[in-house]
């Protein structure tokens, strides 16, 4: 039996109500930054998930994750980062905490399992992320790890990262206390004029790869990116730059900031997202080094890239003009750039959110997107829902827990976060974007869709 939707059965929950605004019809800021709503399934993940997404990258490294199973295994993988090296990283260690060690703790099993990977695989260090239980039953990491790094005579570092206690935002800023803790100097060593560290990408189906191209011709090099494709080693390199580069400002932030403090390195918030925001980094970062040469290369690099892939986007912008767009992903800045890529093909964006969105990029995207554009912080899958069928969308550009709600409501989607295999970034990203949104907007399967979006009824 089928049964009708009726959009005024969609409530607010109360204290939601200032996380959501409509451009044109609300002029209070937007609340964010704020923790979840008790009782309401937010989008957003843990404290643990965000300072393993961060840290997880690191190749050659140890993730050993103190908690039960279903940590391991919810976080391994989350991301598509790709290593040029070595693969450590791609093997998702547990301490698997029982019922038993619960009740009588677990820093026993703990040190045992750090003397197995230590000998088994001589890691040069050994991250080890405590979870919601850990934080309940008051293991004392910092006394396990201290010990183990003497006993070993490798860096064993606590990751202080029980899911409770906050949101996804603290455990980036946890996850980049722990990168200081590792670069571990308080002084800039080995300064290179020309060198930068990339921080914010995690090199995702080999996007670091690409950027790092374009430096590299431009005359530009990379020390290390934070944290895609990186080695212990190279990490170490990073107080020598002159520059850093914040693709994720969301995740890396508050580690440019801290970088700037300690070592004097300045540090500009970039996007390599769209043909628009490539072309205007590349250039910033060309006149922050002002040198003729470089500024130079940096132009025929763009006039180049633009000869090639300009048309391809503009080629799918005929079939795409007009189309409607949902946007929910984790940080503002790639809410921000998405709006620019969807204007380059001709498209509006309807409805944008975000998990871990910051004021001044809620005022950006209020001034990007047009009157009647809903805007949202943290949110829950009734109001996604609700806010797509309302405003007509024809596409949802989210993360993982994002597409069923999407497919349910016959809505096209793009992954634009943690299983994809194609590169999005800089400008072959940019004809990657646009190819993909056509492929799957404009696709006949739609067509044959009894969804609500098309009917306004749902198949039992």
């Amino acid at each position: 039996m089928d049964m009708a939707i009726n959009q005024t059965d969609f409530s607010f929950i109360p204290e939601r109500e200032k996380s959501i605004r409509t451009k044109g019809q609300q002029m209070q800021a937007i609340q964010c930054q704020a923790d979840s709503v008790a009782g309401c399934v937010s989008q957003r993940a843990c404290v643990y998930c965000g300072a393993r997404v961060v840290l997880n990258p690191i190749t050659d490294a140890v993730h050993l994750v103190h908690g039960p199973i279903g940590c391991a295994s919810y976080t391994w993988d989350i991301r598509g980062s790709l290593s040029s090296g070595a693969d450590l990283y791609r093997h998702s260690f547990s301490t698997d905490l029982r019922e038993e060690d619960i009740i009588f703790g677990g820093e026993r099993k703990l040190m045992r399992c750090i003397d197995e990977l230590a000998e088994r695989y001589h890691p040069p260090v050994m991250l080890v992320y405590s979870t919601c239980i850990v934080g309940v039953i008051g293991d004392d990491l910092e006394a396990v790890c201290r010990l183990a790094s003497k006993r070993h005579r490798i860096k064993v570092i606590p990751v202080q990262s029980s899911g409770f206690s906050g949101n996804k935002s603290d455990g980036y800023r946890i996850a980049c206390e722990v990168l200081l803790r590792m670069i571990a100097s308080q002084e800039r060593i080995l300064y290179q004029p020309f060198h930068l560290n990339y921080l914010g990408d995690y090199n995702l189906a080999g996007e670091a790869w690409i950027i790092c191209g374009y430096l590299q011709e431009i005359g530009i090099n990379v020390n290390v990116a934070f944290t895609g494709d990186s080695r212990c080693e190279s990490l170490l390199t990073a107080p020598g730059a002159a520059l850093n580069i914040v693709q994720c400002a969301g995740s890396m932030g508050y580690l440019a900031k801290r970088m700037e403090e300690i070592y004097g390195i300045p540090f500009l918030n970039v996007s390599f997202l769209g043909l628009e925001d490539t072309m205007q980094s590349l250039r910033r970062i060309a006149d922050f080094f002002a040198n003729p040469y470089i500024i130079k290369r940096c132009e025929a690099l763009i006039e180049r890239e633009l000869a090639q892939y300009g048309p391809i986007v503009k080629q799918y912008r005929q079939h795409l003009k007009g189309k409607k767009a949902a946007v929910f992903v984790g940080g503002g800045f790639k809410a921000i750039s998405l709006i620019k890529q969807f204007r380059e093909l001709g498209m509006e964006v309807v409805m944008v959110g975000t998990q871990t969105g910051r004021q001044e990029e809620y005022d950006a995207i209020s001034q990007l997107v047009a009157e009647g554009t809903v805007i949202l912080d943290d949110a829950n899958p009734s109001e996604l829902e609700r806010f797509m069928l309302e405003q007509g969308a024809d596409l949802l550009v989210g993360g993982v827990k994002e597409r069923p709600l999407a497919y349910k409501l016959g809505l096209s989607f793009i992954d634009h976060n943690h299983e994809r295999k194609h590169p999005l970034s800089g400008f072959t990203g940019a004809a990657n974007f646009a190819r993909e949104v056509e492929q799957t907007v404009c696709s006949p399967v739609w067509k044959y869709l009894d969804g609500p979006i098309h009917t306004g009824r749902i198949n039992p």
